[in-house]
């Protein structure tokens, strides 16, 4: 039986960062599936977990957490398997680096610019409003050149083993690629391009696959 529930939503980028942390680590967990973008806005007993109304939120034991990063730190340190972070004070440094970066700069063009209006919105029967995916290509393109600058994938972004800044970067990337623009990006930049195939191709992404992947 799981000792550890995590609320979010399949489909959410955050979630699946904090799904694939659990996977890597081969930890049993439930997930709790919360709509929080709904016409009744945030569930009220998800406020009660979260008082900003944001996914995920794990529980283990009574102990509560929320922010992604946080999440996948605990369950990297409070659980036995593969280690998540090097020893290397640099190479945790360059972990911390890539995972700021990615969420201060890539989450809200790659996902929320180029893959919803590229690819959800007209799913949804919306039109794709061309001016913000131009916007948020040109934001894509200079997120992506940073990371080719201080990445190895050599086989991973930034360590030997996979870590925490492959966790939280493969679900941003993977709904980029989603869009022809953004596939066309990756294709640009073969070290990033041959990562993201490599850990789309581990047992962990593939369990976590989303609808969005699944409709391919």
């Amino acid at each position: 039986m799981p000792t550890v529930t995590l609320y979010g939503l399949e489909r959410s980028v955050y979630t699946r960062i904090a799904r694939l942390a659990l996977e890597e680590k081969g930890i049993a967990y439930a997930l709790n599936e919360v709509e929080i973008f709904g016409p009744q806005g945030v569930p009220s007993d998800h406020l009660a977990r979260h008082p900003f109304g944001r996914i995920p939120v794990l529980e283990h034991r009574g102990f509560w957490l929320y922010e992604t990063s946080a999440i996948t730190r605990y369950v990297d340190e409070a659980f036995v398997g593969p280690p998540l972070q090097p020893e290397d004070p640099r190479l945790r440094a360059r972990i911390n680096q890539v995972i700021g970066l990615l969420d201060a700069y890539a989450y809200r063009p790659m996902v929320w610019g180029v893959f919803v209006e590229r690819v959800r919105v007209p799913q949804a029967g919306g039109t794709a409003d061309e001016a913000k995916i131009a916007a948020a290509l040109d934001a894509a393109r200079t997120c992506l050149d940073a990371l080719d600058a201080i990445v190895t994938c050599k086989p991973y972004l930034v360590a030997p083993t996979i870590s925490l800044a492959d966790v939280h970067a493969y679900p941003m990337l993977r709904y980029l690629a989603l869009a022809p623009e953004g596939a066309a990006l990756l294709a640009e930049r073969p070290l990033l391009s041959r990562w993201l195939e490599k850990i789309g191709a581990r047992p962990s992404a593939q369990r976590t696959r989303g609808r969005y992947e699944l409709a391919l």
